[in-house]
């Protein structure tokens, strides 16, 4: 999964490479450097797991918010607003993909059922309705 941090102004993007990423303004620690006086040393973890986006404060004096409301720990969506201090940055992910690998399609297939399934569920049947009301397609 692609993630990424879009400042409130536009001017800023910040891409989510890593499964975990050490915000803060502790240089040569913290993945994401932001070096205002209001972000905590640590400040936080965004952690991508099974295609969700987390996010944990790690005790940082002015907090982290997730729109607007100080969380200690809880799941990102797309358009949310994480808050570190005063900085302000829109959620973004979608799906991972190089500008050389062609897109994939999704494409219906068609459902065939087993030999004698229907069969036996009608046969084994207490109700009086049959499954010959509603018959299969041929394939």
């Amino acid at each position: 999964m692609q993630a990424c941090l879009v400042s409130s102004d536009g001017q800023t993007t910040i891409s989510l490479k890593n499964d975990i990423t050490v915000v803060g303004r502790k240089q040569g620690v913290c993945d994401v450097f932001l070096d205002r006086g209001n972000v905590s040393k640590l400040h936080c973890l965004i952690i991508k797991t099974d295609g969700l986006l987390l996010v944990r404060d790690l005790g940082s004096t002015n907090g982290t918010l997730v729109n607007g409301q100080r969380v200690s720990r809880g799941a990102l969506l797309p358009g949310d607003e994480l808050s570190f201090a005063s900085l302000t940055f829109q959620v973004q992910f979608g799906v991972e993909m190089s500008d050389s690998t062609p897109a994939e399609r999704t494409e219906a297939m068609p459902v065939v059922p087993e030999p004698g399934v229907v069969e036996s569920v009608s046969e084994d049947s207490d109700s009086s309705d049959s499954f010959d009301a509603f018959p299969l397609p041929e394939m």
